[in-house]
This record gives C-alpha cells, structure tokens and sequence, in this order.
C-alpha cells in the first residue's frame, strides 16, 4: 500500500480537525458530548474491540432511554455499540491480519465445525424465514427478524473473541449492571418514583419497574441476572470449605459476602416488582440453580419446598405491614394473594362474558391475547401469519372489549405459533431443547468454576422460558443479553475452550 504524502497530511489534520469543530458547533450540547466521546474513545476501541461488549452490557437495561425512532425502526447506542464492536474487530484483522490469526487461530474451527451453537441458529432461521412468505407487514417481520440476526451477532462476538481471562470481567460487569438496575428499582419502590398507577398498599409503596417503564419486563431483567450470582455464590461457599489457605480464605469470603450482598438486593428489587410472572420463574430458576449446584443445595432446596407448602397450608406466616392508611396486611396474604387471583385465569371459558373490575383487568387482559394468539395459529396452522405480524393482524381477532393490541400476546409460544405457525414453532423448540442438551454435556464435563457459571447460564434460561409463558422478554435489548449468554456457555463447551486456554 503506497505511503500517504506528508503534503497530503499537512492538509487533511488541519482540514479533519475544523470539520469536527464545525460539527461539534452545528450539533445539540448533548449530542456534541456523545460526538465527542465517540471520537476519544475511537483509538481505544480500535486498539481493543472487545472493550465494546464490555461497554454494551450496561448500554441494554437503558436502551429504552438511548434510542432513536427512524422510520418504525428504533436505532440506538446499543445497536451502533453492537456494530461498532464487529466492524472494528474486522478491521483490526484486515491492518493486522498475522497477530489476529497468531491470538486467534481458534475462531475459525470454533465457528464452523467446533462450535456447538451455529447450527440450531440455521434451523432457527429456516422456520422464520418461511414464515415471510405469508407476512402482511414486511417491516414487522424485518423488526422482528432482527432481533435475532443481532443476537447471532453478539452470540458469534462473544464466542470467537473473548478469551479466559476477559471472562471474569464480563461476569463482574452483568452483576454490576443488574445491582445497579436493582437498586434503582428498590429506590422507585421506598420513595414512590413512578406513575400513580403503580402505587401499592394504598400508596405506602410503588411497584419498581427500573428503565423498562413497565414492572414485568424489569423483572424479567433482574431474572436474567439473578440465577448466575446465586449460581456463583454456590460455587464460592463450596470453595471456602475447601480452602486451607489463610489468604485465600480471606479473599474467597469477601467474594462471597459481595456476591451475596448482590443476590440479596436482587430478591429484594425483584419483590418490589410484584411480578407474579418474574416470581414464578425466579422460582423455578432458582430451583434448577440449586438443583444442578451440589446434593447439599437439592436437599436445601427440597427441604425449603417443603416449608414453603406447610406455611402455605397454615397460613401462619405473620410478618405484617402496618401503617394508619391501610388495615393489617400480613405479606404472606399479599404476596399469595397475587396468585390466587392470577389461578382464576384457568377457570374463565369466555373472556368476553366476564365483568370487568380493577382486580381482574390484568387477568383478562392477559387470557384475551392468549385467545387472539390461538385463533389466529388456529387459521394459520403452518405457518403462521407472519413473523413480527401479531399486532398488524390483531384487530381481525379482537375479542370482546380488548380492541387494542398490546405488541405481543403474553405468551411468547403462543406468540410465535400465531407468527410462524408450527414450521416456526417447532424450530423455535429444537433450538432451545438442543442449547439445554448442550449445558447438560458442558455441565458434566466441567468442574469449579466453570461448572458454575455454566449452571447459572442454565438458571437464566429457564427464568427466560418459564417469564416468556406469560410474556416476552425478546424486548428492550433483553434479547442481546440472551445471545452474551449463550456465548459464554459456548465458551465454556470443554472442546473449545481448552483451545481458548492455549
């Protein structure tokens, strides 16, 4: 490649250099500030791009805050970080392509015939693609379609560019990011930051919701963040009995004290959410967390089941909540009676025919969408009405007083059988049941360390299934979070990650 003349040089600073003047002048204060950073930032990002996921994990819980709407498609910092972090890490192999191929000889094995994951993302494509060939919205299926390219994106980043020792890194900065999301949720609950509408107890609390703007998807989101400290927090206490060090003793409990400090802060925002939902599935997440940690931790598990059912059947759980506004409340009733009434949704035949009141909004609302959803997979078995096509078609379905779509159908199975039938449905399900046989393998392989973090994977994937039965949590850049963590449970597949160790 021929030198650039040093005349040339002499005319293009000076010449970048007033052209970024004239800008940073023409823009917003606050967009001339990100301008600008961008612009610091630039030569660090080159030198290393995995500084960009690093940057992106707590870009995702606020990518609502940071996005811009341009003709129906919302671009935000999280997408231009996401493409940023690919681009720059192609071109740092294009002007150095003898150290990138010297500290990563393992990508392209690890991408094409060793990784476990590449395959069942085809299959995934295959059952959405055909679901276009009968889309009403091409724009719809595009958004939709989206969402999954960039988790591949994030997926195929993560897998083939973080080596062992970032993976420390990485964990600190997910838990990070959810206790930073948690205690923003515990301040909205204590200090009532929020709509009226979420108020609860008669206005002594608020229901949290972070920067989601909605308490479900926030608890989702602190779902998919819980499961790897308890996961982490296991594996450390299991250490700490281990360790015949004084030092290391001392360290590994100072690890455990802050990783317990942030499980507990998590349950804590997670409460404070009143998410039945997000409850359910933090159950069940929790449950396989300890189920796959240790015989101990099933034991504990089994024998607090057991507690939690006696209470149950006792009633006798008497921690109360007492203030001159509101009767005598004890918690147990509270928290029970948020799935007493969420059950009643199984004894409604006709959602239509039920009188509407204040208590079982919420319930209907939800049973309405599963019914429109099932029409629809119903009139469109195959393949669906198309993917993304749920609200585009919704009015067509509208039961009863539930004219307006909410985006998705509370369901996200139900949801997809409606988008892309059971071509689509069907792969959706392949792929998710062979990720899990994967973690299974990884599991039985691995010790330690990665043992935990790949359980607390697992952990996240099943909140993420059992939230997604009365939700969707493929939304507000949760779905990047999804792909980060099926690339470190790539990354902890034994095959490839003894040759990342090299």
């Amino acid at each position: 490649m021929p030198a650039i003349p040093d005349q040339l040089y002499r005319f293009l600073v000076p010449a970048i250099i007033l052209l970024m003047g004239l800008l940073v002048g023409w823009l917003p204060l606050t967009q001339a500030i990100i301008f600008v950073g961008a612009i610091i930032a630039l030569p660090v990002l080159l030198l290393n791009p995995i500084l960009n996921l690093y940057l992106l994990i707590p870009i995702i819980p606020f990518s609502p805050l940071l996005g811009v709407s341009i003709g129906g498609l919302t671009i935000g910092l999280m997408e231009i970080v996401l493409l940023a972090g690919i681009g720059l890490t192609i071109l740092q192999k294009m002007v150095n392509p003898d150290d990138s191929q010297a500290q990563s000889t393992y990508v392209p094995k690890m991408m094409w015939s060793r990784d476990p994951f590449w395959g069942l993302f085809f299959i995934l494509f295959v059952g959405i693609g055909l679901s276009w060939l009968t889309t009403l919205s091409i724009k719809a299926s595009l958004i939709e379609t989206v969402k999954w390219v960039e988790m591949l994106l994030i997926y195929l980043f993560v897998g083939t560019q973080l080596q062992k020792k970032q993976i420390n890194w990485l964990l600190i900065i997910i838990l990070l990011t959810g206790l930073t999301q948690a205690m923003l949720g515990i301040y909205q609950f204590v200090f009532k930051v929020g709509p009226e509408g979420f108020l609860l107890f008669n206005g002594l609390f608020l229901r949290a919701y972070g920067t989601f703007g909605q308490p479900n998807p926030y608890a989702g989101y602190l779902g998919l963040v819980l499961p790897l400290a308890i996961s982490l927090s296991l594996w450390k206490f299991s250490d700490i009995r281990q360790t015949t060090d004084l030092t290391r003793l001392n360290s590994n409990s100072w690890q455990l004290l802050a990783l317990m400090g942030i499980v507990g802060v998590l349950l804590l925002a997670l409460f404070a959410t009143q998410s039945r939902s997000g409850w359910l599935a933090a159950i069940g997440a929790i449950g396989m967390v300890l189920v796959l940690s240790s015989q101990m931790a099933r034991l504990l598990f089994s024998f607090g089941a057991g507690l939690i059912m006696m209470v149950t059947l006792a009633g006798s759980f008497s921690l109360t909540i007492t203030t001159p506004a509101m009767e005598e409340q004890s918690l147990y009733q509270t928290v029970l009676g948020r799935f007493v009434s969420a059950a009643e949704i199984f004894q409604i035949e006709d959602v239509a025919a039920v009188e509407l009141t204040n208590q079982n909004f919420a319930t209907l609302e939800r049973l309405a969408h599963w019914q429109t959803a099932w029409h629809m997979w119903r009139d469109n078995f195959w393949l669906g009405v198309g993917f993304g096509n749920y609200e585009v078609i919704y009015p067509v379905y509208a039961i009863g007083r539930w004219e307006d779509a909410l985006g998705h159908a509370h369901n996200y199975l139900f949801n997809l059988g409606a988008e892309t039938g059971f071509v689509g449905i069907a792969c959706y399900l392949i792929f998710w049941i062979l990720v899990f046989r994967v973690i299974w393998q990884i599991g039985v392989d691995n010790q330690g360390f990665e043992r935990a973090v790949v359980v607390g994977c697992a952990g996240i994937l099943v909140h993420l299934h059992l939230h997604n039965l009365f939700d969707n949590l493929y939304v507000q850049g949760m779905y990047l979070h999804v792909g980060i963590i099926i690339g470190i449970i790539s990354l902890m597949s034994k095959r490839n990650y003894r040759v990342v160790r090299e």
